[in-house]
Parts: C-alpha cells; sequence; structure tokens
C-alpha cells in the first residue's frame, strides 16, 4: 500500500492530543494480563527484604494472606508463588520438592480458603529443594534427564492436590511436558493447567531471585546444559514446539525485555497462548535506575510492560504488577 506523502499526510495528526493518541492505540495493557510473582518463607509475623530486589519481599504464610488480599484489591488475578526453602531441608535428592506439607502447598492451601478465585501457579523444578543447586537431579556430576522427570512428576501431582491451578515446570529437562500432563492425566487432575518455561535462556539476568530463594552460592557448575544458549533463536523455537505438542497449555519466553524477538517469533510462528517473566534482573535494573532518579517510575512501568504486550505477550509474569496495577487504575 502506496502512502501519500506530506504535506498530504501529517503523522503528527494522530499525535496532537492524549484522546486521539488512545483512540488508535495499537496496544493495550490491563491488569487481567498481569502475574505477580512472590516470594514466601517460614515462620510466622515476618515481611523480609531481598536487598537485591528492592521493594520486593519475602512473606512468611500469615503476612501473605494481606498482601495478597492487596493484590486481590487491586485486581490482580494471578500469583505465582516462590519457596525460601530453609537448608536443612535441601538435598540432593530434593524430597522435600513432593512434601505434601511443603511451604509453598501449605501457602496454596490457605490462599485457596481466603481467595477461592485467585488463580495460583507454582514452578515444577528442583532448584528450591536441591542443595546443588540445579533445576535437576545431579549425579556423578552431571544432571540425568530421566530421573529427574520421575521427581517432577511426583513434586507437581501435590501441587496438583494443594490446588494450583497452573503448574510452571522451568526445568528445562528434555520430555517433562509429557511426562508431567500424563501424570496428571492419571491422577485426575486433568484440569490443571500447564504454563511450561518453554523457551528458558542460560541467563546472567537470574541472579537476584537466586539470591530471593536462597540458591545463590549452593549452585556446583552451571546450568548451561539444559537451559537455551542465550545467541539462539531457532533452538528456542524448537523446544517451545516441543512443549506445545507434548501437552503445555500456554508456553512462556524468560527472561522477557532482552528476548522480545523470541517472544514475537513464538507468537507469530504458534498463535498459542504466550507469556514471558520480567526477571530479577530486569527488575533490579530498571528499580536501580529508579530510585536514582534516572528514569521515571510510573513511566518506565507502563512503557516496559507495554512492550511485552507489543511483542505478541498474551501476559507477564512481573515483580511490578502491584505497582502497574495502581498506576492504571490511576488512569497515569
Amino acid at each position: 500500500m502506496m502512502l501519500s506523502s506530506f504535506p498530504n499526510r501529517r503523522g503528527r495528526r494522530l499525535r496532537l492530543n492524549s484522546g486521539i493518541r488512545s483512540l488508535i492505540r495499537e496496544t493495550s495493557l490491563s491488569k487481567s494480563d498481569l502475574i505477580c510473582p512472590v516470594f514466601i518463607r517460614e515462620g510466622k509475623n515476618i515481611i523480609e527484604k531481598i536487598p537485591s530486589m528492592p521493594g520486593v519481599y519475602r512473606y512468611s504464610i500469615d503476612k501473605l494472606i494481606p498482601y495478597v488480599e492487596k493484590l486481590v484489591g487491586y485486581g490482580i488475578l494471578a500469583v505465582a508463588l516462590f519457596p525460601l526453602t530453609p537448608i536443612q531441608k535441601k538435598s540432593s535428592n530434593c524430597e522435600e520438592a513432593w512434601n505434601p506439607e511443603n511451604l509453598v502447598n501449605l501457602a496454596t492451601r490457605q490462599l485457596k480458603k481466603n481467595f477461592p478465585e485467585l488463580i495460583i501457579m507454582l514452578d515444577v523444578a528442583l532448584d528450591p529443594y536441591n542443595s546443588d543447586g540445579h533445576d535437576g537431579l545431579l549425579i556423578d556430576g552431571k544432571i540425568v534427564n530421566d530421573e529427574t522427570l520421575l521427581a517432577l512428576d511426583k513434586q507437581a501431582l501435590v501441587q496438583a492436590e494443594a490446588g494450583a491451578d497452573i503448574l510452571g515446570p522451568s526445568d528445562m529437562m528434555d520430555g517433562r511436558i509429557n511426562s508431567i500432563r500424563t501424570a496428571l492425566e492419571e491422577n485426575q487432575f486433568k484440569d490443571t493447567l500447564i504454563m511450561s518455561y518453554a523457551a528458558k535462556f542460560a541467563s546472567a539476568f537470574y541472579g537476584p531471585f537466586r539470591d530471593a530463594v536462597g540458591a545463590q552460592g549452593l549452585l556446583k557448575g552451571d546450568k548451561k546444559t539444559y537451559q537455551i544458549d542465550p545467541p539462539n533463536i531457532e533452538e528456542a523455537i524448537r523446544e517451545v514446539k516441543e512443549d506445545i505438542n507434548e501437552g503445555a497449555d500456554m508456553v512462556m519466553v524468560k527472561p522477557g525485555m532482552p528476548y522480545l524477538d523470541v517472544v514475537s517469533a513464538v507468537k507469530r510462528r504458534f498463535n498459542f497462548p504466550t507469556f514471558a517473566y520480567q526477571v530479577s534482573g530486569e527488575y533490579a535494573m530498571l528499580m536501580s535506575a529508579i530510585e536514582n532518579n534516572w528514569l521515571d517510575k510510573n513511566r518506565t512501568i507502563i512503557e516496559s510492560l507495554s512492550c511485552f504486550k507489543r511483542a505478541g505477550c498474551d501476559g507477564i509474569l512481573t515483580y511490578f504488577a502491584l505497582d502497574a496495577a495502581m498506576i492504571l487504575d490511576k488512569n497515569v
């Protein structure tokens, strides 16, 4: 299509005022797009700062309830829970991951009791429970794939039993979606959703998260034998395709902003529910600049999240979820 040229076409006419800009806006961000990650810990009456993530805290379950009540009050429909597991409960076998009374399962039951309509997402991976710091079982210096699948199945089943609406396999083992989906079907959890961390990259942006869940310093080696090499996009596309074929209901790209080209490619190629995670390192960078008054907080939050939507995201996991909801309420 040929566009008329200046002066017949003046692009600025479509930017004259906020009403016209809103009228032709191509991408919209709403509170229903947001999933809020929340860190939890054992104990009572605890709200604990995470130094590498300003404004983000770990909550004991009794303090989690009023925080989630605030999220719900501002229209956040979904949370993702991540536990800080005491070191004495971590092991090389990771058996705490499938303990029906572990922290995330207890928290899930309590949240469902208080907020029946809240959507709860739980990670399926072994790293919060692994004394070796890995997402899979480490045997003789090697992350073993098939043995890990058996552990993930057990973890997924206790999480579904606790009431999790969405399971998020984030381990990047081969065949894990098929294995978990089969286990869910065979145990009558037919309606439990799987949001696969289908394109999870071996990124440098996860550091603050590892602090938050107590995994920093435990990791033996690195995760490059199972997470995707950051320069590769076609490999990521293949992983997404496999997870869709194995029974994922939704797929995720992680990290987010540095990988929006992957988000866009996934959405274009598969037209499948696609999410991204604005990870801890992204949050920490933006918050550092915001706290130093180098960036405007409200504009930065909304712009960054709108870019996820523009790239093709159906939803976003973000530590800015509550801030974004409050900003959207004010129509800033």
